[in-house]
This record gives C-alpha cells, structure tokens and sequence, in this order.
C-alpha cells in the first residue's frame, strides 16, 4: 500500500517533537501507558450501558512485553480500540486528540477523568524508536487495522488479524549509541521502575511477563538449595493512591510505609498532611514534615518541590512552585485535574490554579507546625534542629514579605527560662512593666548570658532573647515589633528603663566623670569611637558595644567570608563610674598618668574579651596584667 503522508505537518514539526518536546526520552512510556488508560476509560464507560461490552472494570488491563533478540517493546490494551478513519484521523494527524473530543462530548453527562489532551503523547515512541506499528481492532468492529510509520516520511495503513478489541503498539527500537542506551528499555528492572515512577496510579493494572528464580524443593541445611527459572505475569502499579482514599480509612502505618518507600526517609516524619479540597480548585495531596534534614538539605544540589499528578500520571517529580520556599523541606504529592499543561505534559502553561494549591498549602503547613508547636513540642523541637534555620531565613528574605506567616514559628533560647521559647510565649510572659522585647546577638547563649545587660535586665525579673545564629541578626529588624513591642537590642539600644529622674541623674552623673571619659579616649586613640558612661551595667566594670549599624557577629562573619575584607563594626566602650576599677582609674589620673593609662590599656582589653573579639596583642595584655600585678 502506498505510503501516506502527515496530514497537517512537516518533519520538521515531528523533529521538533521527538527532540525538544520532552525533557526526558523516558517520558514515552508514561504516554503510551496513559493512552492506554484512555482507552480503557472509554470502553469502561460504554459498559455502564452496554451489556454487550461483557467485561467488567476487574477485567481490564495495560500489557508490557519486551523481546531483547527482537529488540521491540509492546504495550497493549484491551480498550475501546480505533476504526480505519479514527486511527488515520488520531495517528496520521500530528496533535489531534480523540481523547480531548471524548472528553468534551461526555461532560454534560458526566465527570469522565480522561488523561490525554493533546494527541503527540504517541509520537514520543520516536525517540526510542525507529519504527512503530499500531494494531487497532474498535470494538463492534469486524475489521482490525496496522498503523506503520518509521517517521516523518509517512505512514502506512494495512488491514490486520486481531480477535479482541483493542489496541497493540510494538516499538522497533533505536540501535544502541554512544550517547544512548536503548537497550536498556528492554530490561525488566528498568521497566518496572518506570512503572512505578511514573505510572503506579493508572487505574488499571500494567502487566508484564517477569522472570524469577525459585526453590525447586526443600532441602536439608547441609545441601546445596536447587532453583529453577520460572515466568510469571505479574501487576507493576498499586494504581490506589494512598491520598486519593478517605483519611479515616489509612492508618498510621500505611501513612508511614508510603512515606518510607517513596522518599526512602526512614526516621518518621513529624508530622502528615491528607487534604481533599473541591471548589474553584480541586485537587489531594499528602505531604509530610520531616524529622531530620537531608544531608544536601543546606546546599544548592537540594531539590525542593511536591511530586505533581494528574489522575494518577506523576507530570513533575519535583514541582516547586507548589511550595514556598521558607517550607522546602516538605515532602509530597499533590494530585489536580484542574492545572493547563503544556503538550509533553512536563510543564505548567498556566499558574492561577498552581498558585491557589500553593497558598492553600502553605496554611495547611503552617497550621500542622502550630499543632506540634503547642501540642507535642518534643516533636517540634525535632524539627526545628534541622529545619529551623530554614524558617528564619524565609522570615527575613524577601524583605519580611512572609514575616507574619512564620513569626509564630521561630524559636529563640530564653536566658529567664534556659529553654527554647516563641515570641508569644515571651510575650505571654512578660511582666507587666516590661515594654519591650530584649535579645542579645552573639555566638553562643552562655556568653550571652553573661553580658552585664542580660545580668542587670534578669535581675529586673525581665527577659532576653540569646539569638546566637548569623541570620537572627535580622530578624528583629525584619519584625521591628511583635504584639506591640518593641524590639530593643541590650548592647546598642537604649533599655527604656529609666525615669526621667534617673535619666536626670544620669545625665549629670556622666556629665561629673566627663573628665575620666576624656582620658580614657584621649589614651585609647582610634581604637574606640567612643566612651561613654553605662548606667546598664550592673557588678560588671567595662564593656564594648558595636556601633554604626553593624554589630560584632555581622563583622566576623564577612571576615570569615573574605579575609581581605576591612569592615568594622564601630566600637564604644562603656564604663561604670561607679565600680571599683573605675573609680581607682579616676584616682590614679591624679596621682600616676602612666599607671592610669595602663589601667585604661586593661579596661579596653576587657571590653574586647566581654564582647568576644579578639585581643590585639595577647602577649602585651599577659604582661601588663602582670605589672600591674607587682
């Protein structure tokens, strides 16, 4: 029979198909399995009112069959099979859909979940195949018909022998390259994994023949065990997706053996999200909250994102425009039929639908980690060991645009209550005549909690936050304020803890020890900024306290980042005119300069050592010590 030609493009169409369109060569079993289900569908359908259909929903199957000596790959359906005229109008028309013009025609009468919308799912075959032939029987027909087609040369039609209705499509692989492995689609392992990755939820069976070795017989422990190869059909998809089953009929442990298998974590998640929306979207997911981070969680070749179903046909392994990014570490599925999909079904056209599932699923989260937050806070805690950071630097990204999503789930150390504790548990907590919200920022909270602010402000019965991480810098200036107060950094920011009688007396105070200040200025040179008179201190002598915007924290980190790097936090040393050491200064500038000038050079060096930065000359400070020590 003469060859036929494409009816609506050229081969530079098809080229563009088979090469571009498809991010994967994989893909193509996916597409052929998913019209196959189409099919199905289709016959399944006409049976709910056709008697003489004769096959019920148990009867219907998706076949695999692969010869390695042939090097072809069969997939076959006992579906509502093609005539003559719908195989030359549905294969010998490049893009055109028989699956999209049932479904049209069957949505007045009733909700028909139909997969294929696009009619080039099949021309996917090309990319692992160098010629493929359909054999089609409709059912109610007498006739079967071949389809033959090495590529976009044309195609043949021939009649053909076929007893059932139905529809056989044999793959003539590609040879073996040094790029490609063709081969490979032949193995039974590969086929299975395919399978499973991409079409486990086909809601018919996939059947293939497979291979096993089995124990011929019982043998005796001393004896060599004897085997023998047999084959056997066996189904390669569960096709029930757990998230599609109402939530009171899965238990816990299916909800925990599916997690395990599909994203071989094997410490149980802290938490497990089941969801059925209907409305403008409708869509199920199942999501989980991990324990513990992935070793690449922190690193660039981290891959966030939900797996992506339609009707039960995995489109994206890893969609994330389904999650924020604050919450990336959540493990998932989500499964919509009301998403507009681009023709190799790989990627989003449209994303009003994605964005709703996406907002929707952000509360969803959000809500489960305030559960475990304020019901099995062990759990919680779990996951903001590994997953906090992450959290904190959603807060402050963006320039605080998700702050009031993730304020409630931030977690700082408490110096009052040595534990982790929410920004509303400290409020909750504040005494009344506390204003504002007190945090110190610093590399560890046990020299923060011994910052003679943190000491004077715990004697006062008030509380501070230890924010011992790089990116806690930025949050209270990210939040500026939580249940209306203030946040108020103890080393930089005026405490607000004075009347103005106090203030007064402070004023004059400093004013009196002006003299000393001077001094100690004048000794110290460039090395401070400034010095001035502390009212905050407490027992404590001296301290150092950034100034300028950036503090101590901020400056060792961009010097760990570049060693070349000059930036420096402004320096003012803080003094208590009314410790001991200060008061012996003040004397010996009138009896001993020289003496007092190395009581300064001292007082300096215990302001670096109170703010944790390093001393310029360790062995210059020994000594001095040590002559002062005479």
């Amino acid at each position: 029979m003469a060859k036929k030609q494409f009816k609506a493009e050229s081969k530079r169409l098809l080229d563009l198909m088979i090469n571009s369109i498809y991010t994967h060569k994989e893909i193509f079993l996916r597409e052929l399995i998913s019209n196959a289900s189409d099919a199905i569908d289709k016959l399944a359908y006409l049976a709910l009112t056709d008697d003489s259909v004769g096959l019920n929903r148990n009867d219907f199957a998706i076949h695999l069959a692969a010869d390695k000596d042939a090097r072809t790959l069969t997939v076959s359906d006992n579906g509502i099979g093609m005539s003559k005229e719908e195989m030359e109008e549905n294969l010998g028309t490049i893009a055109h859909s028989g699956s999209l013009q049932f479904k049209t025609a069957m949505e007045k009468q009733e909700d028909i979940d139909i997969i294929g919308q696009f009619g080039v799912g099949f021309y996917s075959a090309f990319m692992v195949a160098d010629k493929v032939t359909v054999a089609s029987k409709k059912f109610g027909s007498d006739e079967a018909w071949k389809w033959e087609s090495t590529g976009a040369d044309g195609y043949t039609m021939t009649p053909c022998e076929k007893e059932t209705a139905g529809t056989e499509i044999v793959l003539y692989l590609k040879p073996d390259g040094e790029e490609e492995n063709y081969s490979d689609f032949l193995g039974e392992y590969r086929l299975r994994g395919l399978v499973k990755k991409y079409s486990d939820y086909i809601r018919y069976p996939v059947r293939m023949e497979v291979e096993e070795r089995r124990p011929t017989e019982e043998t005796k422990d001393d004896e060599e065990p004897k085997y023998e190869t047999v084959r056997e059909e066996q189904t390669l998809n569960s096709m029930i997706p757990l998230w599609q089953k109402n939530k009171k009929d899965v238990t816990q442990e299916e909800y925990l053996n599916f997690y395990r298998d599909k994203f071989f974590d094997y410490e149980e998640p802290v938490g497990t999200i089941h969801i059925a929306v209907e409305g403008a979207v409708t869509y199920k997911a199942l999501l989980y909250i991990p324990a513990k981070a992935p070793y690449d969680f922190y690193t660039k070749d981290f891959k966030s994102g939900l797996q992506l179903y339609s009707s039960g046909v995995m489109i994206m392994d890893h969609c994330e425009e389904l999650l924020p990014d604050h919450f990336r570490f959540v493990r998932g599925v989500v499964d919509t039929q009301d998403l507009s999909l681009n023709i190799s079904r790989e990627m989003l056209q449209h994303t009003r639908g994605l964005k709703a599932i996406a907002s929707n699923l952000e509360k969803k989260i959000k809500a489960e980690l305030l559960r475990l937050l304020e019901q099995d806070r062990e759990k919680y805690e779990k996951f903001y060991a590994s997953f906090g950071r992450q959290l904190k630097y959603g807060l402050v990204s963006d320039y605080g645009m998700h702050k009031e999503v993730l304020q409630d789930l931030i977690l700082f150390h408490s110096d009052k209550e040595g534990k982790l504790v929410s920004l509303k548990e400290y409020t909750d907590a504040m005494p009344a005549s506390q204003k504002h919200i007190y945090f110190a920022t610093g590399n560890g909270a046990a020299q923060l909690a011994k910052l003679p602010q943190t000491t004077m402000l715990r004697e006062r019965g008030f509380d501070v936050l230890l924010l011992t991480e790089q990116v806690d810098e930025f949050i209270p200036q990210t939040l500026n304020k939580y249940a209306e107060h203030e946040f108020r950094n103890i080393l930089t920011d005026d405490l607000d803890l004075a009347t103005d009688e106090e203030k007064k007396a402070a004023e004059e105070k400093a004013e009196a020890f002006k003299p000393c200040t001077d001094f100690i200025k004048e000794t110290l040179g460039d090395k401070v900024d400034e010095v001035r008179v502390s009212n905050d201190l407490g027992t404590h002598a001296v301290t150092m306290v950034p100034e300028g915007g950036m503090s101590f924290e901020m400056e060792k980190y961009f010097k760990s980042m570049d060693p070349t790097n000059d930036m420096k936090a402004g320096r003012v040393l803080e003094v208590n005119p009314e410790h001991p050491a200060l008061v012996s200064l003040k004397e010996s500038m009138e009896s001993d300069t020289e003496k007092a000038k190395k009581y300064v050079e001292l007082l300096y060096c215990q302001g670096l050592l109170m703010a944790n930065l390093p001393l310029e000359d360790v062995t210059a400070y020994t000594d001095l010590v040590c002559e002062l020590m005479k």
